[in-house]
């Protein structure tokens, strides 16, 4: 199963980012969204599991969660926007994966047996950090996911 994690994309869902997760068999959106077409974009895609990030504050962000649990495959995910709102220990859960949007800066880390996971930020860019999204493929162990520069 190949899934893509994408985050901060800020009403912007830029072509790059559509023919990054072609192929993909879910996504996750860490928040931020920006806008409800950004969502209908990706759901033509794959299924979409998203959370609100701060930036979602229009009425058509009600519906999504402060925080999600994605079960995919073998692995399971807790997905929110900002890390520093993580308010359980996702080893004790058994979580295989925190992911987080937010910082705008892509970043991979092993803590606890736990990957967490920022894809960084897709939508437009801030001052000189990179646009990015994660592509992960549970078949290949141990997970790692790649993350994906979509503008140089």
């Amino acid at each position: 199963m190949r899934i893509g994690i994408i985050s901060d994309t800020h009403g912007l869902l830029r072509p790059e980012a559509v023919q990054a997760l072609q192929g993909v068999q879910l996504i996750v959106h860490a928040g931020d969204v920006g806008s409800p077409d950004v969502l209908a974009m990706l759901k033509a895609i794959a299924p979409v599991f998203a959370v609100r990030g701060n930036v979602d504050t229009q009425p058509w962000a009600n519906d999504l969660p402060r925080a999600t649990v994605v079960e995919a495959g073998a692995a399971n995910f807790y997905v929110l926007h900002n890390l520093h709102e993580l308010d359980l220990k996702p080893e004790a859960a058994k979580f295989d994966f925190v992911v987080s949007g937010h910082t705008h800066q892509p970043e991979q880390r092993t803590e606890n047996g736990v990957i967490y996971l920022n894809p960084g930020s897709a939508g437009p860019r801030r001052f000189h950090l990179p646009v990015t999204l994660a592509l992960l493929d549970l078949a290949a162990k141990p997970w790692r996911a790649d993350l994906r520069r979509l503008l140089e």
